[in-house]
């Protein structure tokens, strides 16, 4: 079947995880918002999140991006995390490929070959969701709008949370709104208190698995 992946899956599992149990796990930030915004795919990856999200979120877990990339060898990339916040395990990523291949192996979507990468989202994970907008707040990020605002289309700053479906972000020059329906695309900024809060998490991970 010419659409089957080259080379089998590449699992890969990011050994930095932010603190979840001082965050909102995702299922409770996705109970109070509304679903606003979501940039999880785009293109042909679109069609794929759509026939593997069902098996996806049976076994417990959310896609947070799929992307199809590259043209002599796609690579086709899909980062996800567990219902209950908990951090992911190479074990994760193993299940999720074998269960990813089952479906694509069958429906075909891609018609080349292309390589398949499971992982987790990392320590500057992008922001995919409305959700995250919420349960990242205090954190710093990098946001691109789609049409500029206020004369500008990039943003950096801390993340305030959502209030409606606006973003609201601290920046240098003062609190700004962004409407969720212009976010093109976001994502967490590598800092002193974002790796602080991974190596909690690294530590919580580590005491549990004593």
């Amino acid at each position: 079947m010419s659409g089957r992946r080259q080379g089998g899956p590449l699992a890969h599992f990011f050994l930095w995880t932010i603190a979840e149990r001082n965050l909102s796990p995702l299922s409770e930030a996705r109970e109070q918002l509304a679903p606003a915004f979501a940039k999880t795919s785009e293109g042909r990856a679109t069609e794929v999140e759509r026939l593997i999200a069902p098996a996806i979120a049976a076994m417990g877990y959310d896609i947070v991006r799929v992307l199809l990339s590259g043209k002599q060898r796609p690579r086709l990339q899909i980062m996800v995390e567990r219902h209950d916040g908990a951090g992911m395990v190479v074990r994760d990523c193993v299940a999720l490929s074998r269960a990813i291949e089952a479906i694509l192996d069958v429906e075909d979507p891609i018609a080349e070959g292309y390589e398949l990468e499971v992982s987790s989202p990392g320590i500057d994970r992008p922001l995919t969701r409305s959700a995250d907008f919420e349960r990242f707040a205090g954190f710093e990020a990098k946001i691109e709008t789609t049409v500029p605002l206020e004369g500008r289309r990039r943003w950096v700053g801390r993340l305030l949370g959502l209030e409606g479906e606006t973003v609201r972000i601290e920046t240098k020059e003062g609190e700004v709104a962004l409407p969720c329906s212009a976010i093109a695309k976001a994502k967490l900024v590598l800092t002193d208190d974002l790796i602080a809060a991974a190596e909690r998490g690294r530590a919580v991970a580590n005491e549990g698995n004593e």
